[in-house]
């Protein structure tokens, strides 16, 4: 029997769907609780080429979550791990694997060669880096987030509005799965959903998941469309390899959070924004944290006094 039957007995998908499905590319950013339903799913479906990018390796405190994984993939790239799993599950789909963090400096070539995109990072630069490479190619981007009992998943781009049309706001909590916690049955729903989503749009399926946004809450499902939301400017996110030697660097990171600064000339302001130094007419200031959050609240209390060019740079657990 077709391995594929099940789903090309659908009246959506039949023989002409499938070969959609199996002639996209996806590229998919994080080998973690909502990348591993995503790859699983997309996998399954027959999709022709998977990008995968993930710096992070397998660890115990991931399985409760991330079932793709095993006790044999500790200390294992999750993307070489997630790669050998996909092999033995669908050997047809062509893995390409990228054991790095994606920054605002590969993600516009990535996002360029892919047909349609999904935000698997947990990572706020992520979202946003993703967002703004995706709306400058076109490019449709499906983005989620989970936290503790909640998230959400949107389809943004390419035909609709971007992940800063619906927040341009920086989000009042910079916790994570890591600090907050998680339930595993929330993420893999939600990762599933996004898997759902991208398949309705290769399928060309109206209504379009671009304009769609889902929020999961404690149990409880609401869902609304924002086709018609304005975009909005905010401060972009750079790599390191992007600072100026003009540029005024301001690290916002303490000294025991981070001993090396973000540059040897940066200045370490851990209450930058509402006061401290400006740049000469013309410069631009580069605001420096681990996540970005930090550096998008000093970056929007810096526009109160500056109207000159703001960006911010994330560097993770770096101690650059």
């Amino acid at each position: 029997m077709n391995r594929y039957a099940r789903q090309m007995v659908l009246p959506e998908v039949g023989a002409q769907g499938q070969d959609r499905i199996g002639a996209a590319h996806a590229l998919v950013v994080g080998a973690g609780a909502l990348g591993v339903p995503v790859l699983q799913y997309l996998a399954g479906s027959g999709i022709g080429r998977i990008t995968l990018i993930d710096p992070d390796t397998v660890e115990e405190s991931n399985l409760h979550r991330q079932p793709l994984y095993r006790m044999a993939d500790l200390g294992q790239p999750k993307v070489r791990a997630a790669a050998q799993a996909l092999a033995g599950l669908n050997p047809s789909v062509r893995v390409e694997t990228l054991e790095e963090r994606l920054t605002p400096l590969n993600a516009p070539a990535l996002v360029a060669a892919a047909d349609v995109v999904l935000d698997c990072a947990d990572s706020y630069a992520a979202s946003y880096t993703l967002s703004d490479a995706c709306l400058a190619a076109g490019k449709p981007l499906i983005s989620a987030s989970a936290l503790g009992l909640a998230g959400y998943v949107g389809g943004f781009c390419g035909r609709a509005p971007s992940l800063r049309a619906l927040f341009p706001d920086p989000p009042d909590s910079g916790q994570t799965c890591a600090t907050a916690g998680v339930l595993g049955p929330v993420v893999g729903m939600l990762g599933c959903i996004q898997a759902q989503m991208a398949l309705r749009l290769l399928l060309g399926l109206a209504p379009s998941p671009l304009g769609e946004f889902i929020r999961f809450d404690n149990g409880r499902f609401t869902q609304f469309r924002f086709d018609a939301a304005p975009e909005a400017t905010g401060p972009r996110f750079i790599a390191p390899e992007e600072i100026r030697p003009a540029d005024l660097v301001i690290d916002l990171r303490p000294e025991d959070e981070a001993p090396r600064k973000a540059t040897p000339d940066a200045l370490r302001l851990p209450d930058y924004g509402a006061t401290g130094p400006l740049p000469d007419p013309g410069g631009r200031v580069v605001l420096a944290c681990r996540s970005g959050l930090r550096s998008w609240r000093a970056a929007d209390a810096l526009a109160r006094r500056w109207s000159g060019e703001i960006t911010l740079l994330a560097l993770g657990d770096d101690d650059r």
